[in-house]
């Protein structure tokens, strides 16, 4: 089975990338166990009973009902889980509704003003970057995992960190966000560079040799969407350093490293090293066109590099480059992901708590198998596994899956609060200002930390 699913990681394309951002079409309902083969678990569409979404736990013992998005993805994997559970556990299996991340959280929230938790799953899957919202926010919709048996150690401690509130653990890491630099091999070899020569690095030796790859071949080494603040935000985890301070207040003016990220943005747009783009397509377009020698992202980003097959083999891959001069600075960060959580509606917590220590936090079997849909993991054990350690030619016949569970267990753990993207957006619109506009930073970082505290009621 393992020597299948190798052989087509690279054929199908990775479909990380809108289910890392949480984009999904439609609610369907499925249902999957063990009694069927693998294309059971795959085709959902076969499998669709209503265009309901299923709501509350299940009555049967041996069911659990769970709010998920992505039918290739999210659906895909804890379906293949159950089936893998349901192994051991003889007549066990999940009943999956297709719902997308938005309306998730629209549904917790729904339910919390009714005071009616019982419309709930026993599972459900949240943003990482929400999570600390909601457990804030709505504390009674989670079931605490801190002592449920299931090693939270041997996940990446950033990961873990999203959904840890107070000490207690209330979710399950799943997928992977950590970030990853890709560079094209041939422009680097172009301007006389190998990837060995951006890894491990500083921003200011990076940003010195973008400078000889753009003389050299004419190409930026790094594209940007405009107005998104994502290479500031995984820059700013990279030193483990949060747009919040551990007591929740706004930590944007006085942040040691904020401003200094801004600056190697702004210059390396000044130096035509890193090229804005006006939206996401075009943002995609540059990366597969050859417009740019390189991009830095979560490793969701895979998926749209790998759609150009022209291009296999002319990628390699590596970490991102740390800030110079910052205390904690490092060159591994985080952009996407999402966790499990069990809800506290679950009436069979035992049954989910076991299903989730056996498969997503204890089954390599799962993550050999949903790499092949571009799931990988952070659960560290599985990067040992031989599906792991296999060369993507891809990438230049490196084993870059294990690269990227290596990159995730060294990030540094950041602080998202219960208003992390009102912080996110105001730093963004600060980055477009301080670009377009040539607006004082000073002054732009100073207004981005008022809106968050007028938006935060202070």
């Amino acid at each position: 089975m393992r020597r299948k699913i190798v052989s087509i990681v690279m054929a199908s394309a990775m479909v990380l990338g809108l289910a890392a951002c949480g984009s999904s079409g439609g609610t369907t309902t499925s249902s999957s166990n063990g009694g069927n083969d693998a294309s059971a678990a795959d085709d959902t569409t076969a499998k669709s009973e209503s265009s309901d979404v299923v709501e509350g736990g299940s009555d049967d013992d041996n069911t659990l009902t769970v709010w998920t998005w992505d039918p290739n993805f999210n659906v895909y994997a804890i379906q293949k889980a159950a089936e893998i559970y349901a192994q051991d556990h003889e007549g066990f299996k999940v009943e999956v509704s297709e719902v997308q991340s938005d309306d998730i959280e629209t549904r917790l929230t729904t339910a919390v003003s009714a005071g009616d938790l019982s419309t709930l799953p026993d599972i459900f899957l949240m943003q990482d970057n929400s999570f600390q919202k909601y457990a804030t926010n709505y504390p009674d919709i989670f079931t605490d995992l801190t002592d449920s048996g299931i090693d939270f150690g041997e996940f990446s401690s950033a990961k873990v960190a999203y959904s840890t509130l107070d000490g207690k653990n209330y979710g399950i890491p799943f997928d992977n966000g950590a970030v990853i630099e890709c560079l094209r091999t041939d422009m680097l070899e172009e301007a006389g560079f190998t990837v060995d020569d951006f890894t491990d690095i500083t921003w200011n030796d990076f940003m010195e040799k973008a400078k000889v790859v753009k003389e050299k071949t004419g190409q930026p080494i790094l594209t940007s969407q405009a107005g998104s603040p994502d290479l500031v935000m995984e820059m700013l985890q990279s030193c483990g350093e949060s747009l919040f301070n551990e007591d929740g207040s706004v930590n944007i003016v006085d942040n040691k490293a904020l401003k200094p990220i801004l600056e190697i943005y702004s210059q390396m747009v000044k130096d035509g090293t890193l090229v804005e783009v006006t939206d996401w397509d075009q943002y995609i377009a540059s990366i597969n066109n050859g417009t740019t020698a390189g991009v830095i992202n979560g490793c969701w980003i895979m998926a749209s590099i790998t759609a150009n097959d022209d291009q296999s083999g002319k990628w390699a891959l590596t970490n991102m480059p740390k800030l110079d001069g910052i205390d904690g600075a490092t060159n591994y960060s985080n952009n996407g992901g999402s966790s499990w959580a069990i809800s506290s509606n679950c009436k069979k917590t035992d049954l989910a708590i076991d299903f989730m220590k056996s498969t997503f936090a204890g089954s390599t079997a799962l993550y050999d198998d949903i790499i092949a849909k571009g799931a990988l993991a952070t659960w560290a054990p599985a990067g040992d596994s031989e599906a792991y350690a296999q060369p993507v030619a891809f990438f230049s016949d490196d084993p870059v899956y294990a690269k990227i569970v290596d990159f995730a267990t060294k990030t540094p753990s950041n602080i998202t609060g219960a208003f992390y993207y009102d912080a996110r957006d105001a730093v963004g619109t600060a980055l477009s200002n301080i670009i377009q506009t040539g607006a004082d930073m000073d002054s732009e970082l100073q207004t981005a930390q008022e809106t968050v505290e007028f938006n935060m009621g202070g």
